[in-house]
């Protein structure tokens, strides 16, 4: 049984497939925060802006098996006559709670290349074609080695020159979604300009932007 909070069809925003048609299915539950307020001030991880409780969102659902899940986001691709690979995207909460075999080698059977963005807390199942980890506070990782490590910035506790030695192909550093004082709780804090600062500062790391706000698309 699979618990999805919302699947839906859009553009890749962020990181090294950023533009990218894709398929989403973002899964329900994470190990680092319930998704309720009143316990984000104990979490593990404190500030996610993503709803991701229950299976009430677009397309949302349970689904008994892997074929039924494949199936359902097979239909959210667009016919485009072959010419495109079609693309999922898993992720959460946390995706890798629920994302198995089973489910990779269905999306595989039907056409799909297969990505996932995880908090890399958890182990990686075989045949994911995109590994997206993006680190959340001061958890430790499982999960050192990858296609695009994507760290928010800046993180209370962590800093980016933790992770510049892992197995990554590429390193992004991606402006934390929140006005100054907000989640960081630091009126200071201007992420964007500390995030541009350190890229240039230290050319192993990329800019990543939510290009899908700057777009106005989900």
């Amino acid at each position: 049984m699979y618990s999805v909070k919302e699947a839906f069809y859009s553009l890749q925003g962020e990181g090294g497939q950023a533009g990218r048609a894709s398929v989403f299915c973002r899964f329900s539950g994470c190990n680092l925060w319930s998704g309720r307020e009143a316990d984000r001030a104990s979490a593990a991880c404190r500030f996610c802006d993503t709803d991701f409780i229950g299976t009430d969102g677009q397309h949302g659902g349970r689904f008994r098996d892997a074929a039924a899940l494949a199936d359902h986001l097979t239909a959210l691709w667009p016919d485009h006559g072959g010419v495109a690979t079609p693309y999922v995207v898993f992720t959460g909460g946390e995706p890798l709670l629920q994302l198995d075999a089973a489910l990779i080698a269905a999306m595989h059977e039907r056409g799909f290349e297969v990505a996932v963005e995880t908090n890399g807390t958890l182990p990686v199942p075989a045949g994911i074609d995109w590994l997206c980890v993006s680190p959340k506070g001061d958890n430790p990782l499982v999960v050192t080695g990858g296609d695009e490590l994507k760290l928010v910035h800046p993180q209370a506790g962590i800093t980016p020159e933790r992770f510049a030695r892992l197995d990554f192909a590429h390193f992004f550093l991606q402006p934390m979604d929140t006005a100054p004082g907000g989640l960081s709780g630091d009126a200071a804090l201007d992420p964007m300009a500390e995030t541009v600062a350190y890229c240039l500062a230290h050319p192993q790391w990329r800019l990543s932007l939510q290009t899908h706000k700057i777009a106005g698309v989900d």
